[in-house]
């Protein structure tokens, strides 16, 4: 090899070679980088092998890593294999997204002019006594109830198909409406004459009642088994007396498994709709009775002369509903932490009707 040319860039490879004489004249090849080597082979004489190699960038670039060929080939196949499925991702990012839905909002206005067909009912006597089941008629009514103002409207549109009743064929129908909740509180609509077929279009309103909101704090420790119940304070109280105040004071009812177990009252505020206690009452409830226990808050409204009357109810407990149980959520969920919360007063009949009290039972103080 000649002085100065060599390495991966030579364009031209000499090569020598001294024969003995009388050598049979050879033709090989020999390869050299990147180029055929040819040799012309004297007898006796050198013999100079000239090549010619053109690599082209990337040869050159490839011939500079130290790896082999295998490792450079699968090294290309996983880099090939990566570019496309990140080509494939970003097709279906852009191509298949969707766009995104609008958020549904109801409305509330919405709800105000409907009116529903129904068929009409027997009485629940009649079911009990098992009265023969024919055909009785349809009522078309509406419900409207608006948030604001707390109020909530009946539309008694008309009747169709009714019984007759009479022994002439017909009837003279009319329509009671009242609510479950407040059974004293009724509406009569106009008596209609001999049809079967009658066309109201009357309107009731009933105002929801509001009894008040009353504030305390909750608070169980699951070692010692002490639920301690705060009663702070009340507020926009329902008004009991002739004078337009009332004198409350608040009993603590505890129910275990639906019967009544222990009771604490607070002391009597005189003269207030707005009532401030700040009392505590603690109770023993092990730790394996939680869960099976109602916590009773009620209001009333002291009456020297004549009986005390209540005026508003609520319930915590697993059986609870709404901010109620999420307040004994909370509060289980917080051992040893007092959480206090604003509660509404709902009517006395409808928390007594969803507790299904059993009759009274005197219990023995479970073992701790």
């Amino acid at each position: 090899m000649l002085p100065g040319q060599g390495g991966a860039s030579t364009k031209q490879l000499l090569v020598f070679f001294c024969l003995q004489p009388g050598h049979p004249s050879v033709a090989m090849a020999v390869a050299a980088r990147k180029g055929r080597v040819t040799a012309s082979l004297l007898s006796g004489s050198p013999v100079a092998i000239a090549t010619t190699a053109q690599p082209g960038f990337l040869g050159g670039w490839l011939s500079r890593i130290p790896l082999p060929k295998w490792a450079l080939i699968a090294v290309a196949v996983a880099v090939a294999v990566l570019l496309l499925l990140f080509l494939i991702c970003i097709a279906r990012c852009c191509c298949g997204k969707k766009k995104p839905k609008k958020k549904e909002r109801i409305s509330l206005h919405a709800v105000s002019g409907s009116s529903t067909a129904c068929l009409v009912q027997p009485e629940m006597d009649d079911l009990e006594q098992g009265v023969e089941q024919t055909g009785r008629g349809r009522l078309q009514y509406s419900l409207e109830y608006n948030f604001r103002a707390q109020e909530l409207k009946v539309g008694v549109k008309q009747a169709a198909e009714l019984k007759a009743m009479d022994s002439g064929g017909t009837s003279d129908p009319y329509v009671i409406v009242y609510l479950t909740s407040d059974m004293k509180k009724k509406y009569e609509t106009k008596v209609y004459r001999k049809t079967l077929n009658p066309v109201f279009n009357e309107c009731f309103t009933f105002q929801e009642e509001q009894l008040g909101e009353i504030c305390f704090s909750l608070r169980y420790v699951p070692s010692t088994g002490k639920l301690t119940v705060l009663i702070l304070e009340a507020k926009k109280l329902k008004r009991m007396d002739s004078h337009g105040l009332s004198d409350p004071f608040v009993k603590v009812h505890l129910i275990l498994n639906r019967k009544k177990w222990k009771k604490k009252t607070t002391s009597v505020k005189k003269n207030t709709l707005s009532p401030y206690f700040n009392e505590v009452f603690v109770f023993e409830v092990p730790f394996n009775q939680i869960q099976n226990v109602d916590v009773v808050i009620s209001v009333w409204d002291h009456d020297k002369v004549t009986k005390n009357e209540p005026i508003g109810k609520l319930f915590l407990g697993c059986r609870a509903t709404g901010n109620q149980l999420r307040h004994w959520s909370d509060m289980l969920s917080n051992p040893r932490r007092p959480l206090a919360q604003w509660h509404s007063l709902q009517p006395p009949d409808v928390v007594d009707k969803a507790l299904g009290l059993k009759s009274h039972l005197k219990l023995s103080l479970l073992p701790r």
